[in-house]
């Protein structure tokens, strides 16, 4: 889905390296806002400290972790496939009923309602790394202490700001959806569902409320902290460390940090992503873990998807930022 950027939005004078014009400029978000933010970000702490009391000479059940990377996994992947390659970047085509069973999917990994996130990624590929951009951690300058208050912005920081991205401008096909609407509507309800989930399935497990109640701890608030801050990672650490073999547009300092790309499920691959982002895989050189694109290419071999967006080896190479790999390697399908 590409987005025309507006002529008023469009900063000419911004040189790459100083701050933001009117960086400092933003209202903070509404109090509410603010508090049911910080809930979610200290919450999964708490819940950290007290597993860790009342795993204290009891150990960790193994159904609770179990249950955690099951739904890591399946919330993981409705945002990276749903949410992100397929209804942002419409890199595949899937049938109705697997595209609204991926929206409800990523909306209960507690990342904001279906519609909501997918224009706020869309405005960040329309303005990366320059004025426009949401979440850049370049906002406040190159300098060390802007780079360092950029990577907290670019983290965590803009959640916290009011810095509205308008629907109906950068998701305006998902607004005419009636089933995306009804899943952005439903998000408070999934999102006491992913909840509900561990809870009773800890209890189920174990015949005991404190089975459910470790179980809630383990795979609902510390699966969902683990998942959120994994991909504000890729919003924040890769644009600033990692490698850049692919050419991007002007500023765009997107990068490949390999050692998040399992549990990222391939999105950390970030710099192939940015240098073509409506390709269904992310990792596209040799070695480059993708477990999107490996679930994309199983929904393809079932039937259930189609015209995926794969790489085409002559684009990737052109798209390089430096001289050809020595054994002219294609890009893998």
């Amino acid at each position: 889905m590409a987005i025309t950027e507006p002529a008023v939005e469009r900063r000419q004078d911004y040189d790459g390296s100083a701050p933001f014009p009117g960086a400092e400029e933003h209202d903070p978000a509404s109090r509410p806002q603010v508090a049911l933010t910080a809930a979610i970000v200290v919450l999964p702490f708490v819940a950290l400290g007290l597993v860790i009391v009342l795993a204290w000479g009891r150990g960790v059940a193994l159904t609770d972790l179990l249950v955690a990377a099951i739904l890591y996994v399946v919330t993981g992947l409705g945002v990276t496939v749903g949410f992100h390659r397929l209804l942002t970047h419409a890199s595949f085509t899937a049938r109705p009923w697997l595209r609204v069973t991926l929206a409800v999917a990523g909306s209960m990994g507690f990342q904001g309602n279906v519609i909501d996130w997918v224009a706020v990624h869309r405005r960040h590929h329309a303005f990366t790394d320059r004025p426009g951009d949401p979440h850049s951690p370049y906002r406040y300058g190159t300098d060390l202490r802007g780079q360092l208050r950029g990577l907290a912005h670019a983290h965590l920081g803009w959640l916290f700001t009011d810095d509205r991205t308008p629907a109906d401008r950068y998701a305006p096909d998902l607004l005419a959806e009636p089933a995306m609407r009804r899943v952005a509507r439903a998000f408070p309800a999934l999102c006491a569902l992913s909840l509900a989930l561990p809870f009773l399935a800890g209890w189920a497990f174990s015949g005991t409320l404190y089975g459910g109640l470790t179980a809630f701890l383990w795979a609902g608030l510390i699966r969902i902290a683990l998942l959120q801050h994994v991909t504000w990672s890729v919003n924040s650490l890769c644009h600033v460390i990692g490698d850049r073999p692919f050419k991007t547009r002007r500023h765009d300092r997107s990068t490949n940090v390999w050692p998040l790309a399992l549990l990222s499920f391939g999105e950390s691959w970030h710099n192939g992503h940015h240098s073509e982002p409506s390709c269904a895989r992310h990792g596209v050189d040799r070695g480059q873990v993708d477990p999107s694109a490996a679930m994309i290419r199983l929904f393809e071999r079932a039937g259930w998807v189609s015209d995926v967006h794969w790489p085409d080896a002559g684009r990737v190479q052109r798209r390089r930022a430096g001289p050809p790999p020595p054994d002219g390697a294609p890009a893998p399908n």
